[in-house]
């Protein structure tokens, strides 16, 4: 991790839903030992009470651990809030559910989408609590783009004192080029590969390890939003580490499934999304 000071941004409109998000934020707080941005987003007067409450509660864990924070309270939309926040330091942004009525999710997308694509730094989507931290799935495509969220899921392990499931699903082929085949041909066997995925597979393994950390690798076959979520509900898995679609630079992320958005929105564990930044995460 760079040396440049990281903040945890632990954000709530006042949902019963987004509780959990909070409590996450605060034992992530004491674990890292960094410093909390308290962020309530009022969207109606009416709202404004419940809000405070939350912000309260969590603030009052936060001064019982003598964890740094300030509280700032705004008013507005919270995706725009949380967005406008998230772009004023270097911050982890740790949220929930936001309450969206279902039409709403329906005509605008789920707020967690447009997070994702407002915000480069990474976001920490918590819908239920699971702690302690014991086992993180890293889900990688192999091409590199998965760095930013490989160093960081390290790092939280790390400090967790978690081991790592490496997680690598080989899609059904939808061009045909010599690449293409030689991965489907050998999916099985992809670690012994000299292919991209393989080697950058192999990297990923060896950091794992260098860093202390127990580490298995699995390699699926089919839709990876189905066999991410097959596997975390297999697993036991604590937290799901996954890239954004817009580390990538090719438009092949905007006529496939956003594969982190549909993971975080169906798997109900904390889901993990990291572009890449190498400002953030650069060692």
């Amino acid at each position: 991790m760079s040396d440049a000071p990281l903040s945890l941004l632990l954000c709530t409109n006042g949902v019963k839903a987004g509780r959990a998000a909070l409590e996450y934020g605060v034992w992530l707080a004491e674990l890292l030992g960094w410093p909390v941005v308290l962020l309530g987003v009022v969207e109606q007067p009416e709202n404004r009470l419940a809000v405070d409450e939350l912000v309260q509660i969590a603030a009052q864990q936060l001064e019982a651990k003598n964890i740094a924070h300030r509280i700032q309270v705004e008013a507005g939309e919270p995706t725009q809030v949380i967005t406008q926040w998230a772009h004023r330091e270097r911050f982890i942004t740790v949220f929930g559910p936001l309450g969206r009525p279902a039409w709403r999710r329906f005509v605008q997308g789920r707020s967690f989408r447009h997070l994702m694509a407002a915000i480069e730094t990474p976001l920490l989507y918590v819908p239920r609590l699971h702690l302690p931290m014991q086992h993180v799935l890293l889900c990688l495509g192999g091409l590199g783009y998965g760095l930013g969220v490989q160093r960081l899921s390290i790092y939280l392990a790390k400090k967790a004192g978690a081991r790592i499931t490496v997680l690598h699903v080989v899609e059904p082929v939808t061009l045909d080029y010599p690449l293409a085949r030689q991965v489907m041909e050998n999916w099985e066997h992809i670690l012994q590969t000299d292919t991209p995925q393989g080697r950058n597979l192999r990297q990923a393994i060896t950091a794992i390890e260098q860093a202390g950390l127990a580490v298995d690798f699995k390699v699926l076959h089919g839709s990876p939003v189905t066999e991410i979520f097959n596997e975390a509900r297999r697993g036991n898995y604590d937290l799901i580490g996954l890239g954004s679609p817009y580390s990538a630079h090719a438009l092949r992320h905007l006529y496939l499934p956003n594969v982190t958005a549909e993971v975080a929105e169906t798997v109900g564990l904390p889901v993990l999304s990291v572009r890449l930044n190498r400002e953030l995460i650069e060692e």
